[in-house]
């Protein structure tokens, strides 16, 4: 018994060392057909530094259409937000880079499509 409640503390001492900052969900979602939207918005499983975090969106040939400036929710600390430039039909992708508060970085990206 003695041992499985050994084993418990440790894995609870140590799990925060294994968390990182992963996409939980987006608007628009990934992969999604929409209507032009105004700023990209990202989710995360856990809370991350604005400062060394950001978001990226480029057309289908690189060109970057978001306005800069990502920010953190007032709010919520686990969502970011960036302003996008007034978007046509097509393909676009988004790239996020974060840095989580316990200092581990991820970064991805998906495509959404903006329907004519």
């Amino acid at each position: 018994m003695w041992k499985l409640v050994l084993a418990c503390a440790v894995l609870a001492i140590a799990s925060p060392a294994w968390a990182h900052a992963f996409l939980d969900h987006s608007n628009p979602a990934v992969g999604a057909t929409v209507a032009a939207p105004k700023e990209i918005s990202i989710w995360f499983t856990e809370e991350v530094e604005p400062a060394f975090s950001r978001i990226e969106v480029t057309d289908s040939a690189g060109n970057r259409v978001d306005q800069g400036g990502t920010r953190i929710d007032a709010a919520n600390h686990e969502l970011l937000h960036v302003a996008v430039k007034p978007l046509p039909a097509g393909t676009y992708k988004v790239t996020w880079h974060v840095v989580s508060v316990d200092t581990h970085h991820t970064q991805g990206d998906f495509t959404f499509t903006v329907a004519p």
